[in-house]
């Protein structure tokens, strides 16, 4: 398994699985989540739509990950996790290592070869940089799996040192 650092977009990953710091509801929002679904065009929202209709009526729960097609975006599938929202008084760290495992285990099982992950709750949830690339980089170094490319995909300057610190030990 080679895990990599890269700056940019996410959306330009040519990956089979691409996953999406998504909110709960599955239809799209800001940042990472809003991009993929620009880009990937109404089909992605179209299977969301349905999993909302059938497997998660009350939303997709905090830790866990589901799968879509990818659209038009250069990836085979989307993945779709949701992580928690940072709190300086609970820890949550848990949760958010399970999206980055749920995620590896839905890629897994999907015989995905290549995955791009961005910096889960990292963004509008307001997870701390490093602390956020800690977990992210840790689970998915520890994780089992038959995954051979895994990358890190970051646009924002401040998080892609966070993560390049953290792989540099």
């Amino acid at each position: 398994m080679a895990v990599r650092i890269i700056s940019g977009d996410i959306t330009e990953q040519r990956v089979d699985a691409i996953v999406n710091a998504a909110n709960s509801s599955l239809m799209g929002g800001g940042g990472v989540d809003g991009a993929i679904h620009r880009r990937g065009g109404p089909a992605i929202l179209e299977e969301c739509r349905q999993l909302r209709s059938s497997q998660f009526a009350q939303g997709l729960p905090v830790g866990r990950a589901v799968a879509t097609t990818a659209g038009n975006l250069p990836a085979r599938w989307v993945i779709h996790t949701v992580g928690p929202v940072y709190s300086p008084d609970e820890d949550r760290s848990e949760l958010l290592a399970s999206c980055y495992r749920n995620s590896l285990q839905v890629a897994d099982h999907l015989g995905a070869d290549s995955i791009a992950f961005p910096a889960v709750s990292a963004g509008a949830y307001g997870w701390p940089a490093e602390s956020a690339a800690r977990i992210a980089y840790e689970t998915v170094t520890a994780a089992d799996g038959s995954i051979a490319d895994i990358r890190f995909v970051l646009l924002d300057p401040e998080l892609l040192r966070a993560f390049e610190s953290t792989a540099a030990g």
